[in-house]
């Protein structure tokens, strides 16, 4: 395996900022259980839950450039299911989906897969005081449904906030700069070196990097396709992730 050295840099890290998918949690846990659910149960939510959505339901019309109506519902669900096929992640979708989920949560048809190495990690850093940040293209929502109903108990305690693609898609760098401004708001000093960004991704981590966060590639063996051909260093776990914290005074 290899590592990442980049926590050997001069500046501590202050702030972590982790994905969800493939870094804390599998990959097949949201291809094989959450979006089916979500696919399967999408039109009949909509259907019955449409008085309720209807501000919703006008996001979608407006992401869309083929709808114009949102009294058009079968227009809608067939948009959302295009969404979903092509594995586009409009905001709108995502929202709906953290609806969705949150009934099958509720429901007990599934709990969320957490890594138990990235618990354990989280865990630790959290009682360093490092605050802990998640950014996914997930919602807010559907973040805290995750870790409020995972297979490691409610681990919502852990988390200081959320961000979403309501800030930007997670391949570009001005993203992340949005992210360290509004993280600056809570704490005035934090550099972006200072801030570590955990991804499975690495078109991600390049723009976490252009950005000028420091970055930890998570290639977990079974989410992973072991054909690649970056040099980039990683870990295949959170138990190999070191960092420099600062030290208390």
């Amino acid at each position: 395996m290899t590592t990442d050295n980049s926590a050997t840099r001069s500046q501590p890290t202050r702030l972590i900022l982790t994905d969800i998918e493939g870094t804390t949690s599998s990959i097949s846990f949201v291809k094989e259980v959450l979006f089916p659910y979500a696919s399967a149960h999408l039109a009949d939510y909509v259907i019955q839950h449409q008085d309720q959505l209807q501000d919703l339901l006008q996001d979608i019309v407006t992401a869309s450039d083929k709808l114009d109506d949102r009294q058009d519902i079968d227009g809608i669900i067939q948009q959302l299911q295009h969404w979903i096929a092509a594995d586009i992640k409009a905001t709108p979708l995502k929202t709906l989906q953290g609806l969705i989920w949150q009934q099958g949560y509720q429901d007990g048809a599934y709990q969320a897969h957490m890594y138990e190495d990235a618990v354990t990690k989280l865990k630790d850093w959290s009682q360093q005081n490092i605050p802990l940040y998640v950014y996914s293209s997930g919602s807010v929502k559907a973040q805290h449904l995750f870790f409020q109903y995972s297979d490691q108990g409610d681990l919502r305690g852990l988390f200081k906030g959320h961000f979403d693609t309501r800030v930007g898609a997670k391949q570009n760098p001005d993203s992340y700069r949005r992210i360290t401004a509004q993280l600056q708001q809570t704490y005035p000093d934090l550099q972006p070196i200072e801030i570590m960004f955990l991804s499975d991704i690495e078109a991600e981590l390049v723009a976490a990097e252009t950005a000028g966060l420091r970055t930890a590639w998570l290639r977990r063996k079974e989410d992973c396709d072991a054909d690649h051909n970056s040099s980039r260093p990683y870990h295949s776990s959170f138990d190999s992730i070191e960092i420099m914290a600062v030290e208390s005074t």
